[in-house]
């Protein structure tokens, strides 16, 4: 089967696998009649959006929040780690009662995990999900009108 969609993996819906006899499985016939002599195929129109300025600009604000988010992040946790690990006595000492500092280093990774997925849930509902709303939208119409008008 010849799906013209390049992120359609067809193992992932069971096509193509391998029957009970090790033979492949027959194909299951596309329920729509297309022309592959369509001037435009969905491929190029996924290429063509692909290289657009707006699916690069979508991506661009995606990796400037990721980026130094996950850099950030990390520097953190493994900065708890070494520490935790070289420095015992840091660690150990009391801050209030049975509280320690490792304990408030502790719950300072889980409390800015939280907040890390907070400001991404934020940033991606602010800067992108409407840009990329667009672009899936362009997207579908760009790939009706390749298949003829029918999807």
């Amino acid at each position: 089967m010849n799906y013209e969609d390049p992120w359609y993996d067809a193992l992932a819906s069971g096509w193509g696998e391998l029957d009970g006899a090790g033979r492949p499985a027959p194909a299951v016939p596309s329920a729509r009649r297309e022309e592959s002599g369509t001037a435009i195929r969905a491929r190029d129109v996924y290429v063509e959006v692909q290289r657009s300025a707006a699916f690069q600009e979508v991506r661009g604000r995606y990796r400037r929040f990721v980026v130094p988010g996950t850099l950030a992040f990390l520097a953190w946790y493994i900065a708890y780690v070494v520490t935790a690990t070289t420095a015992p006595g840091l660690m150990g000492r009391p801050v209030a009662g049975a509280v320690n500092v490792g304990m408030l280093a502790g719950l300072g990774q889980f409390v800015s995990t939280f907040l890390l997925t907070w400001a991404y849930s934020r940033h991606a509902r602010l800067r992108r999900d409407r840009a990329a709303l667009e672009l899936r939208w362009d997207t579908q119409e760009l790939t009706r009108g390749a298949r003829g008008g029918n999807s």
